[in-house]
């Protein structure tokens, strides 16, 4: 069949469960034997999100193929367990990029290069190409930011036209609208929705489905309602009210009906959705047997979303064991007015999230210690691996100036350093080490116990390595090197074998980790942080 097209716009409020809707669509497509591509067009200007604050967009997702994305395609990933790549989430600055250096080349031939046609066709082509790559029979694509900002206008008008080229049996129009609750008794209102949709109309797009966000359920007048004002079929009004968690949200969806109606609309035929293991595993989910708790150190904490992959992979390692997992969030600007046993007192395991610079390394390496000395499951990611090593060199290797070149250039040990394969450097440093690098795991060692395998794949996204030289110096303070890149110059894991679980590694394995598929790294260490609660 020709592919077909789901276009997901949000209206009212930004932040109202776009990235979350288009995974919710791709699992049902998916649980019916469909083969789905995702995408997410975003707005701002920047070409990724590589230099965006985690503070404001929440963290950046690494991809296969080294694209620094949008967090969404986080959710993409795990809801529909797909790979996304550099074609997933497309910005501003790429398109413009992309259209300055056609112009350059010569091939517009001296026409006035314009937003239309010029970068309204970027935009479709390259919406075109990702299901072409994917070999999409569904191709779900998310429109970034909300209806009416100026800044997303392009993309609209994009939708617009794509609809008008290949024809209207082959889109669909998805609206996720917030339905708000205002005065004392939490009175419902549509109005803001009804606004939305004006906006849209007036932009020539007119919504096939609207997706109502709610605290509370909306009864059968207000869908009537809407239905009226928004030209939208009453069954085409979706609730989609708060649930325990988001993995729920494909079986409201379910339902509710969504996925038949959309698969009626588009001239697909039927198919049952098999979805017994996931209503499984929500179940689960929503009953534990019992909950642990477990710490992450970094030092974006006011916002959780910063580390979401992070989070959401201890959890899929809980769900596993029947079992759920309480975040305990620890920002590094604790360890300025509270002590490591004050601040540990609760936790049963302890991440030391990735990062960059000297802010908060001090704190991670104290926290570092603590678990090292006190026997609690440790895993260290990124620069979490790197200041598990300056911390084991500094305070068992006597090594008292020990330190990573990132945080001072001028240590007379230089435990971490750039890697000798680095031939290129921007302003921050050695390149950028992106995307998914096989590993070796060496015999006898817990990572490939854990792994059940030699050689691994995981996605990197770092400037610095441990430094080779200085791997007998850690060995001698009980720290082993038991992960290398495959020409052994890149030390990938390091374990410590005098402790029950304490692992580092270069890489941000939280990124392939599944619901229903947890990452064998997590599921170890939550298994390890439940061993720890019962025994302490």
């Amino acid at each position: 069949m020709n592919t077909k097209y789901i276009f997901v716009t949000g209206g009212v409020v930004s932040s109202v469960g776009k990235g979350i809707c288009t995974a919710t669509l791709g699992r049902l497509f998916k649980s019916r034997g469909l083969k789905v591509s995702v995408q997410k067009l975003d707005p701002y200007i920047n070409v990724d999100a590589g230099m965006l604050t985690p503070i404001q967009h929440g963290e950046i997702f690494i991809t296969e193929d080294g694209a620094q994305g949008d967090l969404d395609l986080g959710h993409y990933e795990r809801f529909i367990d797909i790979n996304t790549t550099m074609l997933s989430d497309i910005t501003t600055g790429i398109i413009y990029d992309n259209v300055i250096k056609k112009e350059r080349r010569g091939e517009y031939k001296g026409g006035t290069v314009q937003v239309i046609p010029h970068i309204t066709n970027e935009i479709i082509d390259t919406i075109v190409k990702n299901s072409e790559d994917q070999a999409a029979e569904i191709s779900i694509v998310e429109i970034g930011g909300t209806v009416g900002d100026m800044e997303g206008l392009p993309y609209l008008e994009a939708i617009r036209q794509f609809k008008k080229r290949i024809g209207p049996d082959n889109v669909i129009n998805v609206h996720l609208t917030l339905i708000p609750s205002v005065g004392p008794w939490d009175e419902l209102k549509t109005k803001p929705t009804q606004h939305s949709v004006i906006k849209l109309r007036e932009l020539g797009i007119q919504p096939d489905i609207l997706v109502c966000r709610t605290k509370f359920h909306i009864s059968e007048d207000m869908k009537d309602k809407m239905s009226l004002f928004c030209g939208v079929p009453k069954e085409a009004v979706i609730e989609s009210a708060d649930v325990d968690t988001i993995y729920e949200i494909p079986l409201v969806y379910e339902r509710a009906g969504v996925a038949d109606y959309i698969c009626n609309k588009l001239g697909i035929k039927k198919r049952h959705a098999d979805l017994e293991k996931w209503t499984k595993m929500i179940d689960s989910m929503k009953h534990p047997k019992e909950i642990c708790n477990i710490a992450i150190v970094g030092k974006y904490v006011e916002n959780g979303d910063a580390y979401l992959s992070l989070a959401e992979a201890c959890k899929h390692g809980a769900v596993e064991m029947g079992n759920a997992v309480h975040i305990i969030w620890v920002d590094t600007e604790e360890f300025n007015t509270k002590s490591c046993e004050d601040i540990f007192r609760d936790a049963d395991a302890i991440i030391v999230a990735p990062g960059f610079g000297e802010r908060g390394a001090a704190a991670k390496i104290a926290a570092i210690r603590y678990a090292r000395e006190n026997n609690i499951p440790f895993l260290g990611i990124s620069y979490g691996m790197q200041l598990a090593a300056v911390e084991t060199a500094r305070n068992v290797c006597g090594l008292e100036k020990a330190n990573s070149i990132e945080v001072d250039k001028a240590t007379p040990y230089p435990i971490v350093c750039a890697r000798q394969s680095v031939s290129k450097y921007d302003n921050y440093g050695p390149a950028m080490r992106l995307g998914s690098y096989p590993c070796r795991l060496e015999d006898g060692s817990l990572a490939k116990e854990i792994y059940g395998s030699e050689i691994i794949y995981e996605r990197h996204r770092h400037r610095y390595d441990i430094n080779n030289k200085y791997k007998n110096v850690l060995a001698e303070g009980g720290m082993q090197c038991t992960g290398f890149s495959p020409d052994n110059t890149i030390v990938e894991v390091i374990e410590r074998k005098d402790h029950p679980f304490f692992i580092g590694v270069s890489y941000s394995p939280e990124y392939k980790s599944r619901p229903d598929v947890p990452h064998p790294l997590f599921l170890a260490f939550i298994k390890k942080a439940f061993e720890y609660k019962h025994n302490k």
